[in-house]
This record gives C-alpha cells, structure tokens and sequence, in this order.
C-alpha cells in the first residue's frame, strides 16, 4: 500500500502534522539530516519543495529559500539522488512539491520512475492543469504507485471538489485562502466557514488544511475541520534562522504552535 493511503487508513482520531520545507536550504546538503530528524521527532509526513525559479503560489519567504536552494546548486537530479540515499530509513510518506516546468523538463515518464526509485510516495504541482493531470500525470504516476495531491481553495466550487474527489487518491491539499503561502495570526469567520463547509460535503478523501498556520490558534482551526494542517513558511524561516538545525527549528515551532 502506497505509504500515504496507509498513514490515514491508520490515523484513527489523530490529527496529523505535516511540514514543508525547501530541498537545497539553507545548505545544499542539509536536506537529508532534515527528513530523519522530522521523522524522529515524529511529524506524520513531509513536503519536500523542489526549488524553482518562478514558484507563482509561494509568498517571499518560500521564494527566498528556493533563490537560496537554486544558488547552492539543488537540481531535481541531485534532489533525487539524495533522497534514494536515504530510503531504507525513512518509513514516513515523502511528497515532492513542485511547479510542472523542471517536471517537464525532467520528463514525466523519467520523474515519477525516479521519484518511486528514491521513496516517493506522493506529488503536489500546484500549477498543473486537471485535464493534463489526467491525461498525462495520473496514468504515468499510477503506474509507479504515487499519488498526486490537487489543491482546493475557497474559490472553488462544490462541483469542482466532488470531482477532484473522485479521480484523485490520497488526500486534498486545502489551501486556506487564495493567497499566496505564508503565516496568519488567525483564520477568519469566513475561512472557518469555508472549512466547515468542505467538511460537511462527506468527500471520500480525507483534508490537510495548509497556507498560514502559525500558531495554536490557526493550528486549532485546520485540525478541527480536517485531518490535520501542514506549516511550510514557519517551518522555513525557523529552519533558516537555525542555520538548517532541524531540532533546533522544531523546538521553536512547537512552541511557537504552543501559544
């Protein structure tokens, strides 16, 4: 069973926590010793940004980092050499996110082939359009068991989500709001009707609620009406201001989503 149906097929009543950063920051090296120590200080799955030079979905503090990341030389190549050196130990669900241009690049067929090949279980390309994910994507990544994780926002409609709902598998990526990532101190009414409202359309995936969590407020809100949350820019500055330290950035989240 791909890694990631079996880590909500076992959840039970838990709310899980994934964490995004960039592969490549702040060191160019330091993006295994960041995945072992996520998994050793239990984080249920995480998001590795493969860095790009146009990311359009990402607020400054992600682009920052993928700025770093390209200057430190990271290409999806190394990327996916360093996962596989990794493999055998990790026993948590690996996502790749990334824009469709260095996929493409890469070539699909090559990428999904070398993503299972390093221990990828899962792929969120926040440009790529639905009609060539199922056309293009969807066969090739089902061929090498990955899931491809398509993303919602307020701005979508219900009939939308029921079909995303249907021709994905794995879990949906619900972005809080329209805007580009970064932290908010709190979720507004208006947010929190949006997540009430996707939890009551009884989809037949679960939901991970990401974009702007920060702190145990926000934290409260997306565990609530979903699976659980997923932190990219706070975990991305803590792991910058860290200096790559990974324990000493998740001390500093946990305390951080503690308030």
């Amino acid at each position: 069973m791909n890694k990631i149906n079996h880590l909500f097929a076992q959840r039970g009543n838990k709310k899980l926590l994934s964490l995004y950063f960039c592969a490549g920051c702040p060191t160019l090296d330091s993006t295994t010793d960041v995945i072992l120590t996520l998994q050793r200080r239990g984080i249920d799955f995480i998001e590795v940004g493969i860095p790009f030079s146009d990311p359009l979905a990402d607020g400054p503090v992600i682009q920052t980092a993928a700025t770093r990341a390209l200057k430190n030389g990271m290409t999806v190549k190394l990327l996916l050499q360093q996962l596989r050196s990794i493999k055998e130990q990790v026993t948590i669900p690996l996502i790749l996110m990334g824009y469709l241009n260095p996929i493409l690049h890469y070539g699909i067929e090559n990428f999904c082939r070398d993503a299972a090949e390093a221990g990828v279980s899962g792929l969120i390309i926040p440009d790529l359009p639905f009609d060539d994910y199922l056309s293009q994507v969807k066969p090739v990544a089902d061929r090498y068991d990955i899931r491809v994780v398509m993303l919602i926002t307020p701005e979508t409609s219900e009939e939308r989500i029921h079909f995303i709902d249907q021709h994905t598998d794995g879990f949906i990526y619900m972005v809080s709001s329209a805007a580009i990532t970064g932290t908010q101190k709190s979720f507004d009414e208006q947010k929190q009707d949006y997540f009430r409202r996707i939890d009551q359309m009884d989809l037949r995936n679960p939901r991970m609620i990401g974009f702007g969590i920060s702190n145990a407020q926000t934290l409260k809100a997306a565990q609530q009406h979903a699976a659980g949350a997923i932190i990219g820019s706070k975990f991305v500055t803590l792991l910058n201001e860290a200096d790559g330290h990974a324990d000493e950035a998740l001390d500093h989240l946990f305390e951080a989503l503690a308030q």
